[in-house]
């Protein structure tokens, strides 16, 4: 199941949107996160899974890693369906004791689902095709303009994408502690849930001491290399939007546009 967390992770590759400044994917994905939400009707989802479907595509990260961006959230998703399946009214397709599943609730569930895929599928695609690096140097341009009213702009920003980094260390300590607790003979699967609880307390400790470690590692070494925060700090490789950039940016507006539209004409 850890192995199925893909949050941070960052696949090296020359896609067009790994050539994308940074700064465009994120509004880009602001943008397309604000359509998702405002789609109503088939027509806008199934042109925002096109979209989506096309963005994969483009970035040439495999799409088995991409679906198991998925995987943990798949309760939460089928719990999503459920839910609506049972809560709307509408024409009774089924009654099963008291709940009675509904045309309209079915219709409902499967879009609301959908939409939750596509918000994971679109985040996920931001961090497999911007380093850690272009993360912090965009968060922190985006972020300049409130620096003149005292926001620390490039803290926030650090801070953010230390914490989107660690997550695939985590996860992978996880694993290795529970494997170690697994070898001397400690039992996850068995008993009720305050055994299972407990159980979780081996793993927990030496992972939370682990993290402190590491915290305190990373804040040596930055130490150690005079990090002062934003204070005149330069960048090696200055970000530049490009011709690119702005015919991505266009292409995002016009799919915006024409989930509104298609929303519209729906609502009308």
């Amino acid at each position: 199941m850890l192995k199925d967390i893909t949050l941070g992770q960052f696949f090296p590759g020359n896609s067009i949107l790994h050539r994308l400044d940074p700064r465009t994917k994120i509004i880009s994905l602001f943008a397309l996160i604000i359509a998702i939400f405002a789609a109503q009707g088939w027509t806008a989802y199934l042109l925002l899974t096109g979209v989506t479907t096309g963005l994969v595509l483009l970035s040439k990260v495999p799409p088995l890693i991409v679906l198991k961006s998925i995987k943990p959230l798949a309760w939460i998703i089928l719990f999503t369906l459920l839910i609506h399946f049972v809560s709307h009214d509408g024409e009774v397709l089924a009654k099963v004791y008291v709940f009675k599943v509904t045309t309209e609730g079915i219709v409902y569930g499967l879009q609301i689902s959908l939409r939750l895929v596509l918000l994971i599928v679109l985040s996920s695609l931001l961090t497999f095709t911007t380093s850690p690096l272009q993360l912090t140097d965009a968060t922190e341009k985006l972020l300049s303009p409130l620096a003149k009213i005292g926001v620390p702009a490039h803290e926030l920003a650090m801070m953010m994408t230390i914490a989107i980094r660690f997550v695939p260390t985590l996860l992978e300590e996880t694993d290795k502690i529970i494997k170690a607790q697994k070898s001397r003979g400690l039992d996850f699967d068995s008993g009720g849930l305050i055994k299972r609880m407990r159980a979780m307390v081996p793993i927990l400790v030496p992972l939370f001491l682990s993290s402190f470690r590491r915290a305190d590692d990373l804040a040596m070494a930055m130490e150690a290399r005079c990090y002062r925060g934003g204070e005149g700090r330069t960048h090696m490789k200055r970000l530049t939007l490009t011709r690119k950039d702005f015919c991505a940016a266009g292409v995002v507006v016009l799919i915006c546009a024409v989930v509104v539209f298609a929303t519209l004409k729906l609502s009308g």
